[in-house]
């Protein structure tokens, strides 16, 4: 599976998106080293921070995302925007009827946002653990994605995010848990 990303090579503060080529030989490289995350050879788009990669479209990490990108219906909550590619790969669900996406930096926002051509998406900047979920507000699915990398120390956070939005939502998922679960 692929997920285009149509946002342009930019900069905004410490973000950037950038075109990332990972050549054959960098593959075999990585893979060499890897413990069950392989990456594929190929051009693909690159959030950073200061440099370091945060999140790209690579088969890898669209493989991350696959089971939210199924069970995504009705209304869908994203904490973490990201290059959007969850809102990419999901926008054109015919059941996904809303997409609210909570991003705390505004940098990321202002870089992604304007290419996300859809009215059934609405970002807010504001923390995860600070959004105030409307009251009443049920939605079908909630995904929560707002780390940089695999760290078991994340699972702290994720069962705080699990509980605060557990009662709004039918079905919810963090990104990278069974891999932070599996480094403890």
């Amino acid at each position: 599976m692929q997920i285009k990303i149509p946002v342009p090579d930019s900069e905004q503060g410490k973000w950037a998106v950038n075109t990332m080529v990972i050549t054959e030989q960098q593959a075999r490289l990585h893979n060499c080293n890897c413990h069950g995350r392989p990456v594929d050879a190929g051009t693909f788009k690159s959030l950073t921070r200061n440099g370091r990669v945060i999140m790209s479209n690579t088969p890898m990490e669209i493989q991350d995302h696959l089971e939210f990108m199924y069970q995504a219906k009705g209304d869908v909550l994203i904490n973490g925007l990201g290059l959007a590619m969850c809102v990419f790969g999901i926008l054109k669900k015919k059941e996904v009827k809303t997409i609210t996406v909570i991003e705390k930096e505004q940098d990321v926002i202002d870089l992604i946002a304007p290419h996300i051509k859809s009215k059934k998406v609405d970002i807010i900047c504001c923390d995860a653990f600070d959004y105030q979920i409307p009251k009443g507000k049920k939605y079908n699915a909630v995904w929560h994605d707002i780390w940089d990398d695999l760290n078991p120390d994340n699972l702290t956070e994720m069962t705080k995010l699990k509980r605060k939005y557990g009662r709004h939502t039918e079905w919810q998922g963090c990104w990278g848990e069974y891999h932070c679960r599996r480094r403890r």
